[in-house]
């Protein structure tokens, strides 16, 4: 028993069962910050991101990554978003 008291927690940690914790999908630092929205819109990145088979946050992250871009003139844009911009320019306005 005395034993078992001076063990490093590395030992404890070795001989401990998996948690089962998710893997983070980076292996970059991150930062977990609190965001509050509104019911109608956190359903709707729910269902974009079930759309996309990613996660809710890492959806979010790449929004905000995506937000952040627009204010870099130098940024890479993504491919299909710049084909969406180009389709709703070309689009005949609709008549009154």
């Amino acid at each position: 028993m005395k034993e078992a008291l001076h063990r490093n927690l590395a030992d404890e940690i070795a001989l401990g069962d998996d948690a089962g914790l998710p893997v983070p999908d980076s292996d970059v630092p991150m930062v977990s910050r609190s965001l509050r929205l509104p019911l109608d819109l956190y359903q709707r990145v729910c269902a974009a991101a079930n759309e996309r088979g990613v996660g809710v946050t890492t959806l979010m992250r790449q929004f905000v990554e995506a937000g952040m871009s627009d204010l870099d003139d130098g940024a890479v844009i993504a491919v299909a978003d710049l084909r969406r911009a180009m389709a709703s320019l070309a689009r005949p306005a609709p008549s009154a």
